[in-house]
Order: structure tokens, then C-alpha cells, then sequence
């Protein structure tokens, strides 16, 4: 069969996955469908928002389905409809069978890690937090329980030490697309020999990736400097990892801290203690060292490199952050 030959049905919704659907079409690969999250109202002003993917596919003028519920019979017969060959899905949700297992080469999708490392929805955020030096992208077919499918190819990619989320997620973006399409010509071709996850090699424990929350961004100024820095570029820049800032008479005002430096030396300060020269510098304690505040922001205001707030804020002796 050849690629214009083959149907395509596609399911992603954010940035990272309208990369591998342009790749596809331009490619001239035959997506006959695509499916994306309903639109959703965002910002100040509830504004209706459509999903990256859904952008990108109206450009294209590619067929389009937005479902409420994956076991919609209404959908089912719809996305029945469109006669499948394969199917590809790239940051989505979790399909019920009904829906991974309709086409007749089933349904593979394009996971930002080196599974079965980092299982679950946020696994480039988790393994910048965790200090790895290195992740990558897997491509596996669907089956029952999520993100355990046999896998088809994966690429390496090293993490370098001052790489945010941003960089790590827009180089595995890229690649994501390429592999995406090569997987499909492996398919194409009966290349592909998948393999359990279960017979691959794995250093160390496995780890989770679960999504990400509010709280689950506040930084804990007792770990290690090393800890901090890792934890506030793995969130940076979004959603970013936030702090209290607390000032002498009490006031408390929550401070986003998107780039950091680590300073590695012994001091008797109680964690989160601020130093500061009130002109340059922001240094914060941590328990083996002082975590440099590179750029951060205050509520309502844009986010600001360490000097320019410093011009506009005095921050008084005695302010700490928790």
C-alpha cells in the first residue's frame, strides 16, 4: 500500500502534537481525519479557544471531530465513518477500545519519554524535575492500560543542565513529528517487530509522570540547591514553580521564579532566607547552599529579570520565602 493510499485518522489537541500532523501532511500522507478536545473558553475574558491541533487542521481544511465523550455512539459511528487504516495519537486522552482498537492496523501513539519510564501526563516536566540528563520519545500501540503498550521505536536525547521544560519539550516536539512519520512508513512497509515493555531494559526504579497541579508547584526551600534548581526549570516556563514571598510585618505575596543558578556553600541560614544587595541579586537559602533568582514575577505584573524588579521593589531585611 502506498502512503496516499493509506487512511489516517489523527488525535491530539496542544502544540506539541500539531507538529507530527503537519509533518504528515506535508508529507502527502493521507489524513482523512482529525480529532481534538472541544473548545474550551480561556483567558480574563472566557474567550472561546481552539485546540492547536484544531487550528492547524482548519487550515488544512481536514475533517474534524470534537467529542464530549470518546464512547459517544454518535462519534463512534462518525470516526467508524472516516474507514480508518491507522490511527495516531499524540498528546490526546485515554481512547476506550471501542475506539483504539477499530482500525484494522490499530493505533499507536508518540509518548515524550523513554518508556516505560515516566508513564503518565506530564513526563517532560518530571524528568527535568528529577534532574535526568537524558530523555526521549517512544512510539507504541495502544492496549489496555495507559501508556503500556508494546513499543515500536524510540529516539534518545540528552538534557543538558541549563535546559527549561520549554527547550526540552520543543526538541522532543520536533523529533516526536519525524519519528511519527517513520513509524508510520515501518508500518507501511512491515518493518516493525514491537516489543514488550515489560523485556526492556530499565537502570534504575521506574517513574511516574502524574499530571501536574497548583500546589504540586510550590518550592520546597529545605531540599538541596541542586533539587530547587531542577524543580523550578522543570516548570519553567509553564505552569512555573511559585513561592511565598513573606515580608517583616507579614504580608505574603506568591512570586513565580522561572530561571534560577545554583550556589553550592555552607551557611547557618534557615531555608529561604533572602540575600540580597538590593540592586543586582536575589539570593534564596536552600539546606546545602543559595539558589540565585535569575528572573521571576509578581501577581499582575510581567515577569522580570532579577534587576529590573530590584529597581521598582525594595525588599526589606527580614523577607523569607516558604
Amino acid at each position: 500500500m502506498k502512503k496516499e493510499d493509506l487512511r489516517i485518522v489523527y488525535m491530539g489537541t496542544p502544540d506539541f502534537a500539531v507538529e507530527a500532523l503537519r509533518q504528515l501532511v506535508e508529507g502527502g500522507y493521507n489524513v482523512v481525519g482529525v480529532i481534538t478536545m472541544p473548545d474550551k473558553p480561556a483567558g480574563r475574558g472566557h474567550k472561546i479557544q481552539y485546540s492547536p491541533v484544531k487550528q492547524y487542521a482548519l487550515e488544512q481544511n481536514l475533517p474534524l471531530l470534537q467529542p464530549e465523550k470518546l464512547k459517544n455512539e454518535a462519534f463512534v459511528e462518525a470516526l467508524r465513518e472516516w474507514k480508518a487504516d491507522l490511527q495516531i495519537v499524540v498528546a490526546f486522552r485515554m481512547l476506550p477500545e471501542v475506539v483504539w482498537n477499530m482500525p484494522r492496523l490499530g493505533t499507536f501513539n508518540l509518548h515524550a519519554s523513554l518508556l516505560p519510564q515516566y508513564r503518565g501526563a506530564a513526563p517532560i516536566n518530571w524528568a527535568v524535575i528529577n534532574g535526568d540528563t537524558e530523555t526521549g520519545i517512544t512510539t507504541f500501540f495502544l492496549k489496555h492500560e495507559i501508556d503500556t503498550g508494546e513499543v515500536i521505536q524510540q529516539v534518545r536525547v540528552p538534557i543538558a543542565d541549563t535546559d527549561n521544560v520549554e527547550v526540552v519539550h520543543d526538541k522532543l516536539m520536533l523529533l516526536g513529528g519525524k519519528l511519527v512519520v517513520e513509524t508510520v512508513d515501518a508500518i507501511l512497509n512491515g518493518t516493525v517487530k514491537p516489543i514488550p515493555q515489560e523485556e526492556m531494559a530499565v537502570v534504575g526504579e521506574l517513574r511516574p509522570a502524574p499530571k501536574i497541579f497548583k500546589n504540586t508547584c510550590r518550592i520546597d526551600w529545605n531540599q538541596p540547591v541542586k533539587n530547587v534548581y531542577d524543580f523550578i526549570r522543570g516548570l519553567s516556563p509553564y505552569p512555573a514553580a511559585w513561592s511565598e514571598l513573606t515580608t517583616p510585618e507579614g504580608e505574603t505575596i506568591v512570586v513565580k521564579v522561572f530561571e534560577t543558578e545554583k550556589n553550592i556553600e555552607s551557611h547557618q541560614l534557615p531555608a529561604g532566607t533572602i540575600v540580597s544587595d538590593g540592586k543586582k541579586y536575589i539570593k534564596v537559602a536552600a539546606s546545602d547552599g543559595f539558589v540565585s533568582i535569575l528572573s521571576l514575577q509578581f501577581p499582575g505584573k510581567k515577569r522580570l529579570k532579577t534587576d529590573e524588579l530590584l529597581r521598582g521593589y525594595r525588599l526589606a531585611d527580614g523577607c523569607k520565602m516558604k
